[in-house]
């Protein structure tokens, strides 16, 4: 004890930051280690944890889901009619498929209400939208998430008998997933607008756009989409929020095959500059790729790897590839970002979208060091970016070998989200994501950065460790 009070006071401190800095002060040297409570202090998931974390089942079974995700090679191979790509929307159903897990038409928000409106208008189903709100409220048309279909959607997510998909096939596994096609920005079905422009883009869409595309693949054959976006990624896109050299390169793949085709000159030419002006063009490719390659690793019992982020402007719920198609929901955080001029976050709809599946595959948020000027875009700086990608490695079971990061000499990109090492390590997913008006029709008035809520994980954690000691039992 003598020897103890005659040596320098070296201390670890874990707790308050406030205790280390008394002991410096006192003369001691000090290493603070920052920490805290698995789950933010939820005594009962840290014990779920506790009995999955290093678990043998558990890790033979991210082993295999990751696996199957790793070797996933997507591919466009048509555009279809959803009513002809979706086996749950034939045969006459009227049905729309919107963003996000489940929830009721009274709760959805402003700019989901807005879309599903305008769809029904689309349809033909109702010739106002007041008559178009009867149908829904009185349950003449159901309304189910587009994940429960293999589908994703950006924003609100809709999708319709009559839109056309795009469809991408996973080669290495033959399952398929969809997305519907981007609209452009301005006043668009996502983002709550149902008015007659918007109407009658969706309607060109349908009748022009989609044909010249679909007669364009017949000569092109099917294309890769994993290479492309590797591409982009080296090009300065994270094809979230960020598709500019994605969808050219998609357009210089396009044009030559189109020009090519029965196509009349003058449609034509008029699908290629409605796709060169727009940039995000590309983004529900990216997406559908992304859910394709993620629901070959879904129905893996045991595992803890996440196969889903979904968000419906209300809720934010995530998918574990070992729970089957359970939801994990927690209320959607705001997102924290640049706003358009006249807008703050008190106009703005919590998170909201199927686009956050890009994450959840490994790019958008968590490949923002591969597009510093996205910061431009959703706030921040070039090193937050870079931040962003490398505090993902900490909750991810691998990365991804064909995506690859520049500024951090061409490493790989974190993927694989283990809903364990979220719990355990309080870091959250990251998300960069646009900002919709809380009120249909307004539109997208800004983008940044937002997080996946903890108590997602920690339910999904519960749920595994009580699936896990029920099938050793």
């Amino acid at each position: 004890m003598t020897t103890l009070f005659k040596d320098s006071l070296s201390v670890i401190n874990v707790g308050l930051a406030g205790f280390a800095e008394d002991i410096a002060a006192a003369g001691g040297a000090c290493v603070a280690l920052e920490w805290q409570p698995p789950a933010q202090g939820d005594r009962d998931a840290a014990w779920a944890l506790a009995t999955i974390f290093n678990h043998s089942q558990v890790e033979e079974a991210n082993a295999l889901a990751f696996g199957r995700f790793a070797s996933a090679q997507p591919v466009l191979v048509d555009v279809a009619p959803a009513r002809d790509a979706i086996p749950g929307m034939a045969g006459g159903r009227r049905i729309i498929l919107h963003a996000g897990p489940p929830i009721a038409w009274p709760k959805m928000c402003g700019p989901m209400q807005g879309a599903i409106l305008g769809a029904a208008v689309l349809e033909g189903w109702a010739s106002s939208m007041e008559a178009a709100a009867r149908l829904v409220e009185t349950g003449s048309i159901e309304l189910e998430p587009c994940h429960h279909h293999g589908t994703v959607g950006p924003m609100a997510g809709i999708v319709s008998p009559s839109m056309p998909l795009w469809v991408v096939e996973n080669k290495a596994h033959g399952n398929r997933a969809y997305s519907n096609f981007n609209e452009g920005l301005g006043k668009v079905l996502r983002f709550g607008a149902n008015g007659a422009e918007v109407i009658d883009r969706l309607r060109w869409i349908a009748s022009d756009l989609a044909p010249a595309l679909r007669a364009t693949l017949a000569r092109t054959g099917g294309i890769e989409l994993m290479p492309l976006m590797a591409q982009a990624l080296n090009m300065g896109d994270e094809v979230h929020n960020r598709n500019a050299a994605a969808t050219s390169l998609f357009f210089k793949r396009i044009a030559p095959a189109m020009f090519e085709t029965n196509v009349a000159r003058d449609a034509a030419a008029k699908a290629l500059a409605f796709i060169a002006g727009n940039d995000h063009f590309f983004l529900n490719l990216s997406m559908a790729a992304c859910k394709a390659m993620l629901d070959s690793a879904a129905d893996v019992p045991g595992s803890s790897m996440v196969v889903a982020m979904a968000r419906n402007g209300v809720n934010f719920g995530i998918r574990l590839a070992g729970t089957g198609t359970q939801w994990f929901e927690a209320p959607a955080n705001p997102i924290d970002g640049l706003y358009f001029p006249g807008y703050s976050l008190a106009d703005a709809a919590p998170d909201l979208g199927d686009s956050a599946i890009t994450e959840t595959a490994g790019v958008g948020g968590f490949a923002m060091a591969a597009a510093p000027a996205i910061v431009k875009f959703v706030g921040g700086t070039s090193t937050d970016a870079m931040h962003h990608s490398l505090r993902m490695r900490a909750i991810t079971l691998g990365t991804l070998a064909s995506f690859t990061l520049p500024s951090l000499d061409f490493a790989a990109a974190a993927a694989g989200i283990d809903a364990r090492k979220v719990v355990d390590s309080g870091i959250l997913p990251v998300i960069n994501s646009g900002i919709a008006h809380r009120q249909a029709g307004v539109g997208q008035i800004g983008a940044g950065v937002t997080y996946a809520p903890m108590a997602c994980f920690a339910a999904a954690v519960k749920t595994l460790a009580r699936q896990i000691g029920a099938s050793a039992t």
